[in-house]
């Protein structure tokens, strides 16, 4: 059983939600940050109670912030604000983000600033533990007043409405969750608000995908490692040297994994002295230089999304210490829309340059003696040719879904929300991206051990000769033509998995 991940709404971190999101590690939420959500809840009920004005407690929402509304119709409004706001549309976000989401909503509800009894954290966690989530349509979100659309989904399922999934069953909410033995949440004021305003659902995507991108990192210079020894290149390039005189902190570790990954080998060795080419191909001898930013871009993106993980994304905010409710805009995902288009246009350039190894391992007249398209048949087979053309395919859409959709806005709300940040087309932009990335690097992986296999009885270095060893495991080699979208499948999926992972740097 994963180990028990506390909420406290300030010590969230991205592992937390790996552990929750992809292996269901159960959900609690912590004795301090109960304390701080029922004072919280008090400052609200007291506010209630005096017929104060307070925005979304007592007012309508959005270009409806001022009208007033009688108390003995609060608790309706709540509804009626998470049954209309509940209209987003296409594809549902998988079962790993949609549980990020809702352990992410959770936390920030326990940060203690919402004004929400605990029982809606409660509420989340018995859900998360108990297997059920909602669907959640990705289409609907401009970011700000935050990603209102997937949360209202969310806080539909919460009150026992609409559907659930649990595993492969989807049925009504409410019946699977009185199986579950976890009762519907009656809205108090405010806690519609509560449960919708905020940017857990483009954060969620983030979150997972900032993971992901970090093992696509490693896995791409186990893969280009593999590939210059294929093609009998040189380890010069990554000399520490030439690295320090730069300076740049990427580019250094970018260059030391792809020293380990080459140690002691035999190819190498054969072709040290006589060999006339001075200098490689830059998707070979620039690969520091190109991977390099790539995790500078992540580390970087994984700070801001880090950060947000724990961020108080309501409005209005509560201070308990104050009795003071104060509306702003931390629900506009800004900052991690940009993080996530930064990031899609790092791994794009990883994707671009992992492409034209691709090629110079199929194309007889670059790849160094290797059979052309890497099979002794050519012509009669094509071997791994149309895999390049896939490869090319999916880095030049890479290249399309890099266009930043945070530059984009347009004004909602009848104009009141009228500069919002587009987070959640970023966030699902980037899991393309992502999956892209992984399908190209699965079949550099394939192409640079069917060239090493080649070389033999030389033995690559000792990182390149495990990945051969772990492509192996997987798919056999390429003796005769054959269908290969399963084994880009197979060793897409490995990746994924973390089978490619040889104990490599982790910054996320």
């Amino acid at each position: 059983m994963p180990q028990i991940v506390t909420l406290d709404g300030n010590s969230l971190t991205l592992d937390d939600v790996v552990a929750v999101a992809v292996h269901n590690a159960p959900v609690e939420l912590g004795p301090g940050a109960r304390a701080r959500m029922t004072r919280a809840h008090d400052v609200v009920a007291n506010l209630v109670g005096g017929h104060a004005v307070a925005y979304g407690v007592t007012t309508g929402f959005g270009k409806l912030s001022d009208v007033a509304i009688p108390r003995d119709r609060l608790d309706e409004l709540q509804v009626n604000l998470v049954r209309s706001h509940a209209c987003g549309v296409g594809p549902l976000l998988p079962e790993r983000e949609a549980r990020a989401m809702m352990l992410l909503r959770a936390n920030c509800i326990a940060k203690g600033f919402s004004g929400a009894r605990p029982v809606l954290v409660d509420t989340i966690a018995a859900m998360l533990n108990a297997g059920l989530y909602p669907p959640i349509p990705e289409q609907g979100s401009v970011g700000a007043s935050g990603d209102l659309a997937p949360l209202a989904h969310l806080a539909l399922a919460l009150i026992g409405e609409g559907q659930l999934h649990r595993g492969a069953e989807v049925g009504n909410a409410a019946p699977l969750m009185a199986q579950a033995g976890v009762a519907p949440v009656r809205l108090g004021p405010k806690e519609g608000i509560t449960l919708i305003n905020g940017t857990q659902a483009h954060t969620a995507v983030a979150s997972l995908a900032v993971v992901d991108a970090h093992r696509l990192w490693q896995v791409a210079h186990l893969a280009g490692a593999m590939s210059l020894e294929a093609l009998l290149g040189t380890p010069v390039a990554f000399d520490a040297r030439i690295q320090d005189a730069r300076g740049q902190i990427g580019q250094a570790a970018s260059a030391a994994l792809l020293r380990d990954l080459l140690r002691d080998s035999d190819i190498r060795e054969s072709h040290r002295d006589g060999d006339l080419r001075v200098q490689d191909s830059y998707a070979l001898r620039c690969m520091p230089q190109v991977h390099g930013p790539v995790l500078d871009a992540i580390d970087f993106c994984a700070g801001v999304i880090g950060r947000e993980l724990n961020a108080a994304t309501d409005n209005p905010l509560v201070f308990a210490e104050t009795s003071e409710l104060l509306s702003g805009g931390n629900f506009h995902g800004q900052s991690v829309a940009m993080a996530l288009d930064f990031l899609a246009i790092a791994m794009t350039n990883l994707a671009t340059i992992a492409e034209r190894r691709i090629d110079r391992l199929v194309h007889p007249d670059l790849n160094q003696g290797l059979p052309p398209f890497l099979t002794r048949d050519a012509g009669v087979s094509s071997g791994f040719m149309m895999a390049q053309v896939t490869a090319a395919a999916l880095a030049s859409e890479c290249k399309v879904l890099s266009h930043p959709a945070s530059v984009d806005t347009i004004p909602t709300s009848g104009n009141k929300e009228d500069s919002v940040p587009m987070a959640m087309g970023a966030a699902w932009k980037l899991r393309r991206v992502i999956q892209n990335v992984r399908h190209i690097l699965a079949i550099e992986l394939m192409c640079a051990a069917q060239g090493l296999e080649y070389r033999a009885p030389l033995q690559a270095g000792r990182g390149a000769a495990e990945g051969l060893r772990l492509v192996r495991q997987l798919i056999a080699p390429l003796d005769r033509d054959r269908v290969l979208s399963q084994d880009i499948r197979d060793v897409a999926d490995a990746i994924e998995r973390g089978h490619f992972t040889l104990g490599s740097r982790s910054s996320a």
